[in-house]
């Protein structure tokens, strides 16, 4: 963030890309201003696995915005994901004090369902209140000012790796910035690609990255399941290089260009080129080979997502289907498989309510990133806090905002 309080920055830290986009509020609307993209190196899974490495993709990212934006970005909401994070629910109940709900009430009653046995190498990294109820009487959204006698609440609880958590923010702050909040990225998301009444009447948002699949399910405004997936783009790239015996960099290419996620969609007459690996000859392929490839990956991934939405209990409790984004779905053909094999509406999320460079951003793979700057205009508050590693209480710090930020939201 530069020293204007108007600028937002997200920073996304996908295993295939680096992103930072920079906002800014002008006359109350949230412009778009800067845009930065490099290819990732040092992360795996949405976990650092080499500090340097993931240090300079950064800063290569940080730069790129700046120069766009016009101006020195110090502070980033940084998004986190990987098979290291977990959702569990928790309820939480008090007695009221003076017969009358209050904020303090509030907090009081999101800590007693915080007070689960987490484990020393875990942290809380948010605590998402769903809904209240005030003696009896459920489905209350903000129960302040209501009297009775006892206040129960029911959160979603996304625990972390204390490590993963560690990395990541030290990874920036050795890029020279600070970390304003760490977000989980599907949450980020949502706010990018979902609409208000989606998220109302029940919608699961699927964010298919390089590494991960990351989703998150919502019903009556609230988020109620989320869960993360190890598995992304990059398993269809080492299946292509594996298939066509070409290199990573070369399968990347032939996914994003000529990828087309149902083989039925392709003609076996049409034809493309290819490099092979070890500097050998040029040869041609049918495009249907390669769809070949790449729809039983795809068939997989989102097979294993139908079954955690299954598992949810939610299969049956949402009426606006799903959304999907994240750079593994831009492939013509994805819409149509995911409906197939999830059994209900779905739709391509792109970022919406955002100004600026919209021509720029409209695209799946800026999801997470421009969610992360609308987290931060939505919070302004959170926006100006520095958190720094070597704080002693930095997670206390990172997990007590969450859970005020998302009272408020929700």
């Amino acid at each position: 963030m530069s020293d204007n309080q108007n600028v937002f920055v997200g920073l996304d830290l996908g295993t295939t890309k680096i992103c930072a986009i920079v906002g800014e509020f002008n006359n109350n609307e949230l412009e778009i201003v800067g845009v930065g993209i490099h290819p990732s190196h040092g992360l795996k899974r949405g976990v650092v696995v080499n500090i340097d490495e993931t240090v300079d993709s950064i800063k290569v990212a940080v730069e790129e915005a700046e120069r766009m934006a016009g101006c020195e970005i110090q502070s980033v909401h940084v998004g986190i994901a990987g098979g290291h994070i977990k959702g569990i629910t928790g309820h939480g109940m008090i007695t009221l004090r003076n017969r009358e709900v209050t904020k303090r009430d509030i907090e009081r009653v999101i800590e007693s369902a915080n007070a689960l046995m987490i484990p020393a190498d875990r942290e809380i990294i948010h605590v998402i209140p769903q809904e209240y109820t005030v003696d009896g009487e459920t489905g209350i959204k903000d129960p302040v000012g209501i009297c009775g006698i006892k206040l129960e609440t029911n959160v979603h609880i996304v625990t972390g790796q204390v490590t993963a958590a560690q990395n990541l923010i030290k990874c920036i702050h050795l890029a020279g910035m600070d970390v304003s909040d760490v977000v989980l990225e599907q949450i980020a998301s949502s706010k990018a690609v979902l609409t208000h009444d989606e998220k109302e009447i029940g919608v699961v948002i699927i964010d298919c990255g390089g590494g991960t699949t990351d989703i998150a399910i919502f019903s009556g405004s609230s988020i109620r399941y989320t869960e993360n997936l190890t598995l992304g783009g990059d398993h269809l790239d080492k299946d292509i290089a594996l298939g066509l015996s070409v290199s990573l960099s070369e399968a990347r290419k032939l996914k994003e260009r000529y990828g087309v996620a149902l083989s039925e969609l392709v003609s076996s007459e049409e034809t493309i080129q290819i490099d092979s690996v070890g500097g050998r000859r040029q040869r041609q392929i049918s495009r249907k080979e390669l769809s070949m490839i790449i729809e039983p990956r795809m068939e997989e991934i989102f097979s294993l997502v139908k079954r955690e939405i299954i598992k949810s209990g939610h299969q049956n409790l949402l009426p606006a289907g799903a959304v999907i984004t994240g750079g593994s779905v831009i492939m013509e053909g994805s819409v149509d498989l995911v409906e197939r094999i999830l059994g209900m509406p779905v739709r391509l999320g792109i970022p919406m309510e955002v100004g600026g460079l919209k021509d720029i951003i409209a695209n799946p793979i800026y999801s997470t990133g421009v969610g992360l700057v609308q987290y931060g205009a939505s919070n302004p508050d959170n926006s100006v806090r520095k958190i720094r590693i070597r704080d002693e209480n930095i997670f206390k710090k990172v997990f007590d905002s969450m859970k005020n930020w998302f009272q408020e939201f929700f």
